[in-house]
């Protein structure tokens, strides 16, 4: 209310024709945008096995992907925004969200949602470190999180589920909502990213939800091999086909490519991403910032400290 969330502020001085666009598309499956991009495996998949090879240091494909984002938003702070009741905001953070399952050996175990918020200064260790550290407090035999409890309570009882989702959707638009709810919910994320090649699907232009504010749904698949002509010779090339899907009411065509583009580069340079970036755009001065991880070596000498 007032121009302020929990999570963002909105924008004031925007461009007649970036105002008018949530007014001609009210929600975010009016504007959605669908892209696709293929990453180069080869390049990755070398990079991988050097940090290991070279510097011991083990990552996977989707946190060089999300370390990329990170690093794109650092630089682009525009893409970072969201659309609330027909108002720009900016986002007060950097966040992601991902389902993993809880046993990757037993999917009837069932799903589990993981958010994370990032520093725009965040490496790609300190994104894996967030990332692996998210994963192993939700997988194998936890207690039921928020998210679980929530949703238990109101199935609990008929009809319940109805008048609170709507509830909370009507305090959402006028930035009533609680912020805990916020903070728990995966669909108040910049960036939602599924791994399909995890469980064998090829990539999909997934939807991005009314409900919250997402900007971006990257879906990842199975990587494909594709005819390409290098130095006048016919080969097959690896790529990691990834499936985007974006609000184009966020920002501008040109702010989209800006970003597009240094992600592009970034997962061409993974390199790039070992060390902090230089300086760091936030939106119109609104700046935020997150701890930095305990990388995986520092948190089993204070685990094992406290037996």
């Amino acid at each position: 209310m007032f121009g302020r969330r929990p999570d963002g502020r909105r924008i004031k001085g925007m461009d007649p024709v970036m105002r008018i666009t949530p007014y001609v598309m009210p929600m975010r499956c009016d504007a959605q945008v669908l892209l696709k991009h293929r990453a180069d495996l080869e390049i990755l998949s070398r990079y991988i096995r050097r940090q290991k090879k070279e510097k011991n240091e083990k990552v996977s494909y989707m946190q060089i992907i999300v370390a990329a984002y990170v690093r794109a938003v650092s630089r682009n702070p525009e893409v970072n925004r969201f659309i609330m009741n027909k108002q720009l905001f900016a986002r007060n953070n950097c966040s992601a969200a991902f389902t993993i399952l809880k046993n990757p050996a037993d999917a009837d175990q069932g799903e589990a949602v993981v958010k994370i918020k990032f520093d725009l200064t965040d490496t790609l260790y300190d994104v894996r470190d967030r990332m692996s550290a998210a994963v192993a407090a939700n997988r194998g035999d936890q207690p039921a999180g928020f998210t679980e409890k929530l949703l238990n309570f109101l199935f609990a009882v008929p009809g319940l589920a109805t008048l609170v989702v709507g509830l909370v959707r009507f305090l959402d638009r006028y930035g009533l909502a609680p912020g805990v709810l916020m903070e728990e919910l995966p669909f108040y994320v910049g960036m939602y990213i599924t791994n399909m090649a995890s469980i064998g699907l090829h990539e999909v232009n997934h939807h991005i939800y009314n409900w919250g504010n997402v900007g971006l749904f990257l879906g990842m698949g199975v990587p494909e091999r594709v005819a390409v002509v290098e130095n006048g010779t016919a080969r097959m090339k690896r790529y990691l086909p990834i499936g985007i899907t974006a609000d184009e009411r966020v920002c501008s065509g040109a702010h989209y490519a800006r970003f597009f583009a240094d992600m592009r580069h970034y997962l061409d340079h993974p390199e790039l991403l070992e060390l902090p970036p230089e300086s760091v755009r936030f939106d119109q001065g609104y700046e935020y910032h997150e701890p930095k991880p305990k990388a995986a070596s520092e948190a089993d000498e204070e685990a094992a400290a406290d037996v």
